[in-house]
């Protein structure tokens, strides 16, 4: 019998966003081009499944449970997804050798960190203030399994909106997952818990 209480939505969330401030701590404290690489990899892996989860999960409780005020919430999710996105799609292939890679990885943290405080400070409370407590550890499962089926990289010209989004991730995740297989990583036991053995 597991005596850890299930998340909510917005602790879920949250936490996903203290290991993605990790990973890009990992990125700039490294020291050699191959850690800097698994790190990099890391990060993208996260953010992207992320960034898809909370799309076809959380917005979609957002526009049903808050109505038109959910729906003007969620566009400017996707906007502010959509920069994360183009950020983290040229991030993905960029060695961090490049004089790009720094000031790149700079402003997709800064797009970031932008939308986890819309999130945090408009819609996390809006939602959970609708959504009983059981009722936010079932998004905050859907979320997690979500995560599980969705591409591990960047696809910005994908569609951004549920059915659309879904078919697409279907069709971009098994190959993603394939070039996860090429790719390096760190090692499980430098990982968050809540990332560990899914790669």
């Amino acid at each position: 019998m597991s005596l850890t209480k299930p998340q909510t939505i917005s602790e879920a969330i949250s936490a996903d966003h203290k290991s993605l401030d990790l990973y890009a701590s990992k990125i700039r404290s490294s020291t050699t081009l191959e850690e800097k690489t698994k790190w990099r990899n890391q990060l993208t892996w996260a953010l992207a499944r992320h960034a898809i989860s909370e799309e076809l999960t959380m917005y979609p409780a957002m526009e049903k449970h808050l109505g038109e005020e959910g729906l003007q919430l969620t566009n400017k999710d996707r906007e502010q997804h959509q920069a994360v996105k183009k950020d983290l799609y040229k991030l993905q292939s960029l060695s961090p050798s490049s004089s790009d890679f720094t000031p790149l990885l700079d402003r997709l943290m800064t797009d970031l960190h932008e939308h986890i405080e819309h999130e945090s400070q408009e819609d996390m409370p809006r939602l959970e203030n609708k959504l009983s407590r059981e009722e936010s550890q079932a998004l905050a499962k859907s979320f997690e399994r979500t995560k599980m089926i969705t591409p591990t990289r960047s696809h910005p010209s994908a569609p951004n909106r549920p059915y659309l989004e879904n078919f697409a991730a279907m069709l971009a995740a098994p190959i993603d997952r394939f070039r996860d297989l090429l790719s390096s990583y760190p090692d499980n036991e430098e990982l968050p818990k809540n990332h560990r053995s899914l790669l």
